[in-house]
Formats: C-alpha cells, structure tokens, sequence
C-alpha cells in the first residue's frame, strides 16, 4: 500500500520536496535528542533512499507524514523490521516529527494507523516499539496506542555507544490486544 490516511494525516511514499524538511529535522538537537549525532544532509538525503529501497523491498516501511489541511510535511511514521543483532526480533512501529507538530496527537495518529496496517494487511503477529529510557514522550504514546511493556523486556541497544542513549525499553501489542485498544 502505498499511503494511509487518517482524519488529519496522509502518510505517502517519499517526494523530493521532503529532502530538505526531513535534512532540517536531522539537524534539530532538540529532534534527535533521543537519537544520536545530528545528520548532514548528505546523510539525511541518504537515509530517505535506504527507506525507500526497504519499502520497495518489503512492501512496508516508513512513510512520509504530512498535515492533510495544509499539505506540509511533519515528518515520518511507518513500520520497519527489526535489525539483526538485537536481542529481539520482530516489525517495529515509529514515528519522528518536525518540532512544530508536536503535542498535536499526530503520533498516535499516525502510530494506530500503522498498527492498522501491519496487523489487517500484513497480518503480524506482533508489533514492538523501542526507545531509549529517557524519552517519556514516545513512551507515552506508546502507552496511548495501547502497547505494553514489561520491564524484563529493556535492553542494551549494541549499535549504540555506551552513554546515555544506550539503555532502551520495549513495548509490545501482539494481534489481539489491537481490537481493545482502539
């Protein structure tokens, strides 16, 4: 599938017009906080094309988000496969947004349409979501979307340099729980 919507989201394949919008929030401190390094351009330009190889690939992936009222990108919401190397496996949901949108519930928006997507059309079993200790806000709507988390669950994500963004939770919806959560 090549989009979702939702009331105030279009979630669509990559555009040109993303490049610099997306290179902006890469190289927002306040946006990667919870991330890692800030990325140049180049890097950022190149993370758009590993997204959209993957997607091409596997028929899911990360999308791109945009407001549907104004049209403006606000960043990116989707599905990606977990990493060989880490102490699990499985698909995991994301999001990441342009300062300006947050607090706006586009999160959880975007997020329960992706566990709409990967639970009735790819019919997962299971969708995760990871983020470091520290990050309260994705934790919270991780909560929202109705994802739980069992503290035996957290780990060390070994692609991370020892610091403080090293030490990560994991939250878990198998199929079922998706019907009660909304």
């Amino acid at each position: 599938m090549s989009e979702l919507r939702t009331d105030r989201l279009l979630l669509r394949r990559w555009r040109e017009s993303d490049l610099a919008p997306w290179a902006a929030m890469n190289a927002d401190p306040e946006v990667r906080e919870h991330l890692g390094e800030l990325l140049t351009r180049d890097q950022s330009d190149a993370v758009v094309a590993r997204m959209q190889a993957e997607f091409d690939e596997r028929g899911f992936g990360w999308w791109a988000m945009e407001a549907r009222e104004t049209g403006e990108f606000i960043g990116r919401a989707g599905l990606d496969q977990v990493d060989e190397g880490m102490p699990f496996a499985g698909v995991d949901v994301g999001w990441r947004l342009t300062r300006s949108a947050w607090g706006h519930g586009y999160a959880t928006e975007a997020a329960l349409a992706c566990l709409a997507f990967g639970f009735d059309e790819l019919g997962l079993p299971e969708i995760i979501a990871t983020t470091t200790v520290h990050n309260v806000r994705s934790q919270a709507v991780m909560r929202r979307i109705g994802m739980t988390r069992d503290p035996a669950d957290d780990f060390e994500d070994p692609s991370v340099p020892e610091g403080p963004l090293r030490r990560c939770v994991l939250y878990r919806m198998p199929r079922g729980a998706r019907r009660a959560a909304g």
